[in-house]
């Protein structure tokens, strides 16, 4: 059979590679393979397809029988809608100050969504209840925006990640103080890779009562989900998801996508991989003089310190960013693609540029 013809022609070279974001990454062929499989015929529009209510059996089987998924477009968005269902208009959310939700959303959440963020500066992108309490307090003061919500990031900005006992202590005190838990989990897979154990061990096992599910960054051409572990937390999800434009009218292409991801293993391979990759990366890295790893690589991130004009000469070889330019710390990121050979030319090419 002759593939479908198209207009459309190639305009990147696939051949180069960074090491910038793994939403740099293509999408996996068997999400584009799941995309094909559901597309043809007519099926109900806005989530009452067959390929959404699936994704509510393989939900449960990961996060428990009370969860309930709302597939959404991108993470910015699930974490808007996550975080407006667990909060008051008068309600605040405590995070890191390095979070998602704080640095990286365009103000978001405090624009988009009404949130107060009330952030807490960490030394690796961790909370801890102690942390927690320099933010959690006033709650009968109506002066001040009231802290009714924990989020933290599995794993962090900062490419650390929490033991499971460690985000059980944070929901037990976060719920001693009747605030709720939302776990940003744009690389929950990469977290449980590395961890070694079911998402679950870390979710729904410990207290988590809701959640954003990465799927882009793990091999998805689009599309998150806010998972809903706590129904008596939440209300109102599917109006709060329409008014925060995240309601896909085709929403069967979402959901398929998930369901390649999750109904089997495809979610782990991808983020083993690309924590193996960072890892060999590390590796390399370390044995180049001049160069410092700054945070344990624990996911899929390495994060460095070297001289400002190696970096400006390497960024022209292969993308990424700084982190803290005036610091002269960058971040390189591996992604479900990301092979041997393109990590070996990287560390080669810095190696070539610190001996100049």
């Amino acid at each position: 059979m002759n593939p479908p013809k198209t207009d459309a022609r190639r305009h990147h070279d696939p051949q180069v590679r960074g090491f910038a974001s793994d939403n740099y990454a293509g999408a996996h062929p068997e999400v584009l393979a799941a995309l094909a499989l559901a597309n043809g015929g007519h099926q109900v529009a806005y989530g009452e397809d067959d390929y959404t209510e699936n994704l509510q059996r393989i939900i449960r089987s990961h996060f428990g029988a009370t969860a309930e998924a709302f597939p959404v477009f991108n993470g910015t968005g699930a974490n808007v809608v996550a975080l407006q269902a667990v909060t008051d208009r008068w309600g605040a959310v405590i995070c890191a100050e390095s979070a998602h939700i704080n640095v990286d959303e365009g103000g978001a959440p405090e624009r988009m969504g009404g949130l107060k963020l009330l952030t807490v500066p960490t030394p690796d992108g961790k909370l801890t209840p102690d942390l927690i309490d320099r933010q959690a307090y006033g709650w009968d003061d109506e002066h001040r925006a009231m802290p009714q919500v924990v989020s933290i990031t599995q794993s962090t900005e900062l490419g650390t990640l929490y033991t499971p006992d460690e985000i059980r202590a944070i929901c037990e005190h976060a719920h001693a103080h009747g605030m709720k838990v939302h776990l940003d989990g744009s690389r929950i897979a990469n977290a449980a890779a590395s961890l070694d154990v079911p998402m679950r061990t870390f979710t729904n096992a410990v207290g988590v009562d809701i959640l954003s599910l990465g799927g882009t960054k793990n091999g998805a051409l689009f599309g998150e989900a806010v998972v809903v572990i706590d129904q008596d937390a939440v209300s109102h999800m599917k109006h709060l998801r329409k008014l925060s434009m995240q309601l896909a009218s085709k929403m069967r292409f979402v959901s398929v996508q998930l369901e390649a991801l999750l109904a089997k293993d495809l979610w782990l391979r991808n983020a083993r991989h690309a924590n193996e990759m960072a890892q060999r990366l590390a590796e390399g890295v370390r044995a180049v003089h001049g160069v410092e790893i700054l945070h344990p690589v624990q996911a899929n991130g390495v994060f460095a310190r070297l001289p400002h004009d190696v970096s400006e000469r390497l960024q022209k070889r292969f993308r990424f960013y700084f982190w803290d330019e005036a610091a002269g710390v960058v971040r390189w990121m591996c992604a479900f693609d990301t092979t041997e050979e393109d990590v070996d030319a990287f560390v080669a090419a810095l190696k070539e540029e610190m001996a100049r």
